[in-house]
């Protein structure tokens, strides 16, 4: 059980509501239906937001590299031998000025991955895995806090901590217990004492009470001790500052959320709702079966499927995102999607080498 939801029920929240986009749960009609919906209502928010300028800057720090199960990642179209693909895991910096000329920043996908890793699945894995192997598929690339050093800015600068979903995170060193932790042998002073979590109110829901199908997924017990006063449980989706918004996403998990950014090459959506940029448009990927998966089953898009709460609603959460981004200044037969979570080839994956890469999100108004 995480901390009681009566805690959060009135905490004040963050942004303008998007109008335009109405939460996918909420609409009309079966699946077939609220697919329709979804393309129109993208189409129409993308217009709005293109004139919702554009944050200051936006720099892309490379977390880490790890396995992933292929059969998760490229759900069924994948014909790759390989067991298991590589995903680099990144976080995303956000710098914007308020109209009343406030300076802020926001952190998207700040995961600690070094209490990340005692996610159940990921932890059985590991125990399962000999360490020679795990050490070649495993490649740490920096810290949250190593990089934002090198990015000149201090943690009390930091005014928001964002993540598609809370899978594998534990936030206790980011915003700090409210009691000593055995299992960390401290009681850990929030790293970033000025941030504020945005989260789906509905994601606090379910994090409350695990489904079965949740449960080797999320760390619950990381959230007893860690301050309600710290979230901004948000409803659907919001226009957070100039050209950054939070967009509900629901499927991967019932709260799911992407962010969404105004950039000087167009707009950008990131979430871990597939792992590669061309499961957006499988007819241009040579990835093996992808693209005729793709045409024999009549689906434009390939899901990250490691959680199937509601798969329907992951689809059509995707059509959205794809129908909201722009395509790619590097190759336009793809799109400025760009996965938190990015399909990364290496030598030990036979087959499962991405056609089309973006690396990072990078902006300079």
């Amino acid at each position: 059980m995480g901390f009681p939801l009566t805690d959060v029920a009135d905490l004040p929240t963050v942004g303008d509501r998007v109008e335009s986009l109405t939460d996918l749960t909420e609409l009309d009609g079966g699946p077939g239906a609220k697919l329709a919906t979804v393309r129109l209502q993208g189409r129409a928010f993308r217009q709005e937001f293109a004139a919702s300028g554009t944050p200051d800057r936006i720099d892309t720090c490379d977390l880490i590299t790890l396995p992933y199960p292929t059969r998760f990642g490229l759900f069924r179209a994948s014909r790759a031998i390989a067991p298991f693909l590589s995903i680099t895991n990144r976080m995303i910096v956000i710098r914007w000025t308020e109209s009343d000329g406030r300076k802020r920043v926001l952190l998207f996908e700040p995961s600690d991955h070094e209490l990340g890793r005692y996610t159940p699945y990921f932890d059985t894995l590991s125990a399962r895995t000999p360490d020679v192997i795990e050490n070649r598929m495993v490649r740490p690339h920096g810290t949250v806090l190593g990089h934002l050093t090198a990015l000149g800015i201090a943690p009390n600068e930091v005014d928001y901590l964002m993540f598609d979903h809370l899978h594998t995170q534990d936030l206790r060193r980011w915003i700090g217990t409210s009691s000593y932790q055995a299992d960390l042998n401290e009681h850990p002073e929030a790293a970033f004492p000025n941030a504020k979590v945005i989260v789906q109110r509905d994601e606090l829901v379910g994090v409350a009470d695990l489904h079965p199908l949740q449960k080797p997924w999320y760390q619950p017990d990381t959230f007893r001790d860690v301050p309600p006063e710290a979230f901004l449980p948000i409803d659907g989706s919001v226009i957070v500052g100039p050209g950054v918004a939070a967009v509900k996403t629901p499927g991967h998990v019932f709260g799911n959320q992407s962010l969404v950014v105004n950039t000087s090459t167009g707009i950008w959506v990131s979430s871990e709702n597939v792992i590669a940029a061309e499961a957006l448009n499988p007819e241009h990927s040579k990835l093996p079966g992808l693209a005729r998966w793709s045409r024999d089953w009549q689906q434009e898009i390939v899901l990250n499927a490691n959680t199937i709460e509601t798969t329907a609603d992951q689809y059509n959460s995707i059509i959205l995102e794809k129908t909201i981004a722009d395509r790619s200044q590097k190759d336009s037969r793809f799109l400025q999607f760009f996965p938190s979570s990015e399909l990364t080839g290496a030598w030990t994956n036979p087959g499962t080498t991405p056609t089309f890469t973006h690396g990072a999100i990078s902006h300079t108004a």
